[in-house]
């Protein structure tokens, strides 16, 4: 099946307390959530534990994932969110383009 959202892909946050926020997906899930570095970032309070390689105490902050519908792709051209389409060229090669411009992602 193909993503429109992909690994690697420039996001912008559409809703929530990070809207606005850009970043880069570091994964897709498969429950339709995508994990966005330096965005949704929970902060969790952990005790010492040395049976875990001397894990270190303190507090660790993590990437939490965001739904699919929160983000949508940065077109750096247009300089805004776009939508995605898809089409398939002569070759049979199937690629992602962005609706405003037509312009292709996977090239």
């Amino acid at each position: 099946m193909a993503r429109k959202i992909r690994k690697g892909d420039q996001v912008v946050v559409l809703s929530g307390r990070d809207k606005g926020r850009k970043g880069a997906v570091l994964e897709v899930l498969a429950s339709g959530h995508v994990i966005v570095e330096a965005v949704n970032v929970a902060k969790r309070h952990t005790k010492p534990n040395p049976q875990k390689q001397n894990q270190p105490g303190g507090i660790v902050e993590k990437a939490m994932p965001l739904a699919l519908s929160k983000v949508a792709i940065w077109n750096p051209t247009e300089k805004k969110a776009d939508r995605i389409g898809f089409k398939t060229l002569t070759d049979g090669k199937k690629v992602r383009f962005f609706k405003s411009n037509g312009e292709m992602i996977d090239a």
